[in-house]
């Protein structure tokens, strides 16, 4: 495994994003310029969700710490794994790092979501993004991820990583990065999202 930490390439005064702030970002990009470029505080640890899924994450690290799925063909994992990757511009906490039983890896992760029939695409981003990590970093190729929504009677969905969602992916980095540089971006076309927007009274759309 590469440890990118201790390695000369790793420049900590560079731009990362994390996949928490990728969701942010393809819900509206105007949240991620307000919070990041503005510094205007979202105030996230008033939100109950935000601070059920914190808490779900610390038992998980202490429960089960052995445990092997059998609906996964995995053979071991690494729990709470902190990753950084200068290639791809992502750092972030993995909360499971699985072995498959043909040598390759799989990220694991913990929504407190319900499954609503569907992977939503914020999720299958996400996944994608440890993936490219997990592949930088640990040089094993990584073809599937997966995500357990705990408030669903710990529903377990699979996500095929393809090439066609890490150029997606990819582009949506960019996007990111550019916005950082302090580009303004357009508003979400989803007027309903705005609703709930702690922005909504700052947002000029």
């Amino acid at each position: 495994m590469k440890l990118i930490q201790n390695s000369s390439e790793f420049n900590e005064y560079s731009y990362f994003v994390t996949p928490s702030d990728m969701i942010e970002f393809i819900y509206c990009r105007r949240f991620t310029y307000f919070m990041k470029v503005l510094g205007i505080s979202q105030y996230e640890e008033k939100r109950y969700n935000v601070l059920k899924g914190r808490e779900i994450h610390k038992i998980r690290e202490s429960q089960n710490i052995n445990y092997i799925r059998k609906k996964i063909p995995m053979v071991s994992k690494k729990i709470n794994v902190n990753l950084i990757s200068e290639k791809y511009k992502i750092r972030g906490i993995i909360d499971e790092i699985l072995t498959l039983d043909n040598d390759t890896l799989a990220p694991l992760d913990y929504k407190f979501s319900n499954y609503n029939s569907k992977t939503y695409k914020t999720h299958k981003i996400q996944s994608t993004m440890y993936s490219l990590m997990i592949e930088d970093l640990y040089e094993k190729p990584v073809n599937y991820g997966y995500i357990i929504y705990c408030k669903d009677k710990n529903v377990l969905k699979e996500i095929k990583i393809t090439e066609k969602l890490r150029n997606e992916t990819l582009e949506n980095i960019n996007s990111y990065l550019e916005v950082l540089k302090g580009i303004y971006p357009e508003a979400t076309k989803y007027e309903l999202r705005c609703l709930d927007c702690c922005y909504k009274n700052i947002c000029p759309r």
